[in-house]
């Protein structure tokens, strides 16, 4: 049977992507780990592995396709002995019927639907589908199955729907079942469960259930005197509030004269960041803590460590160390010194890591990325330096791989290289917490009871109160600060 190559999801929440290039062609002999194609995604270009040995067959989405969903077929492999020639979707063509829409026809019968064992456990899809029968061919949305079942709602009453669209649904308490899917195969995508909240059309079965309970458990009035309040209907359940929504772009644009102003379009990113950040304001309750830190033994330090750097036959030394290096190290080594503060929100449960993963803010054209130091605590200072240097040239060019960007507690926002002072930084869900380090610059303070210039800068503590309380924050600041002010603790 041949092996069909759907489109991966190579991120919990992606949906679609551009299939930039095809680097094996039509004939080609396929190993398992062969690169087959690049995708692009709204944060990254990534490559598309091999799992399986044949012949690339047919190559169903050509190269330069944009905004190609989630689990769509995109090439078949045949396997070995197989006739390449012979290879369509599925291992057969449908057959053609006279109730079959006009669409069945063309190419796009082709694309299958992955089935629930397609599923990986952190929401996303797997890259291939083992066929093994023929498809059903493509249903047009609204569309009902042979069995009488809405399109997007196979045997057993599973509705598919991408990872995006649950999370909104259970977070608003939407029921899937009363949402029409507008996605390949009827699948349920993120737009229709937000039009079902702004119709009010999807009413969730908790609520439902309430409805008819109460009136139902209603008690009747026995007394015949008084007709009217037999007939008061039950009082139905209030409406639930719509989440806050913006001004519309007509609304924002028809407060300014035509031609005073230039559109520019929403790449990918930016509409990413702009609803994570959203996202995370609503849900997140922040609260911030602020703290002056010396630097003048840590700015000695560094200078001593830098000069003493092994340099190669050209004289480059081996590293040279920021003082965002030792941020990064100070905060990792802070949070096994307040264990309790390296967690994270997790709906009914915090969780509690073992190792500090920090992620760094890297501003890049129209966005920004947080790429993860595993197991920073672990890690030198000239070890930190090199990963993070070459973490941020990756992303400037859009390089990173997904697993280089996800996940981590917290992370350190540094916009001191530009002159800000202080600032509080935007937590990045799943971050518990997040570090806004301003610019250090010569401070006069009272030392012994008298004036004294010193290299201090301002941090800032971004905290999720679930998580992290007040005096928690508290206790991780000062051993940050302990460690920033006495750095030789980062060299042992």
């Amino acid at each position: 049977m041949p092996i069909n190559v759907l489109m991966p999801a190579l991120s919990p929440t992606m949906e679609k992507g551009n299939l930039a290039k095809w680097l094996k062609k039509e004939g080609d002999a396929i190993k398992s780990g062969d690169v087959l194609a690049e995708i692009e995604t709204d944060k990254a270009t990534m490559e598309v592995e091999a799992v399986d040995e044949g012949v690339l067959a047919k190559i169903v989405v050509p190269e330069g396709t944009a905004d190609v969903p989630v689990n769509e077929l995109i090439a078949l492999i045949a396997e070995e002995g197989e006739d390449p020639g012979s290879v369509t979707a599925g291992g057969a063509q449908p057959e053609k019927t006279a109730d079959a829409p006009a669409k069945a026809d063309k190419p796009d019968a082709a694309k299958t639907q992955a089935p629930a064992g397609n599923e990986t456990p952190g929401g996303g899809t797997m890259s291939y589908e083992r066929v093994d029968t023929a498809p059903e061919g493509a249903r047009p949305a609204g569309g009902k199955t042979a069995d009488g079942a809405p399109a997007g709602q196979p045997e057993g009453g599973r509705r598919f729907a991408s990872p995006l669209a649950r999370r909104i649904a259970k977070q608003e308490g939407v029921d899937l079942g009363a949402v029409q899917g507008s996605g390949p195969h009827g699948r349920i995508i993120e737009r229709d469960v937000r039009a079902a909240l702004e119709g009010g059309t999807a009413k969730t079965a908790s609520k439902d259930a309430a409805s008819k309970a109460a009136s139902t458990s209603a008690p009747k009035p026995e007394n015949r005197e008084a007709p009217a309040a037999k007939e008061t209907p039950a009082a139905k359940p209030a409406p639930a509030a719509a989440a806050p929504s913006g001004l519309t772009a007509k609304q924002v644009m028809g407060m300014f004269e035509p031609g005073s102003y230039e559109e520019v379009p929403l790449d990918g990113m930016r509409k990413t960041i702009a609803k994570r950040l959203v996202e995370s304001k609503q849900t997140v309750p922040h609260f911030y803590l602020s703290l002056d830190v010396e630097l003048d033994a840590l700015l000695s330090l560094r200078e001593q460590v830098n000069a003493g750097a092994t340099k190669d036959k050209d004289g480059k030394p081996a590293f040279k160390l920021s003082v965002n290096d030792f941020v990064i190290k100070a905060l990792a080594l802070a949070l096994q010194r307040v264990p309790a503060a390296n967690s994270v929100w997790a709906e009914d449960r915090t969780l509690r890591f073992r190792h500090s993963d920090v992620g760094v803010a890297v501003a890049i054209d129209g966005g920004l990325f947080t790429p993860v130091i595993r197991k920073a605590e672990q890690k030198t200072l000239s070890t930190i330096s090199a990963e993070m240097k070459d973490l941020a040239a990756r992303a400037r060019t859009k390089k990173l791989k997904p697993e280089e960007y996800q996940g981590g507690t917290t992370a350190v926002s540094n916009l001191g290289m530009f002159g800000i002072k202080s600032f509080g930084a935007v937590i990045n869900p799943p971050h518990g917490t997040i570090l806004a380090v301003g610019a250090g610059e010569a401070r006069v303070v009272a030392k012994n009871g008298a004036p004294a210039v010193v290299q201090a800068m301002t941090v800032t503590l971004s905290c999720d109160h679930r998580v992290v309380d007040g005096a928690l924050g508290a206790e991780l600041l000062a051993a940050f600060k302990g460690l920033i002010e006495s750095p030789m603790g980062m060299l042992v």
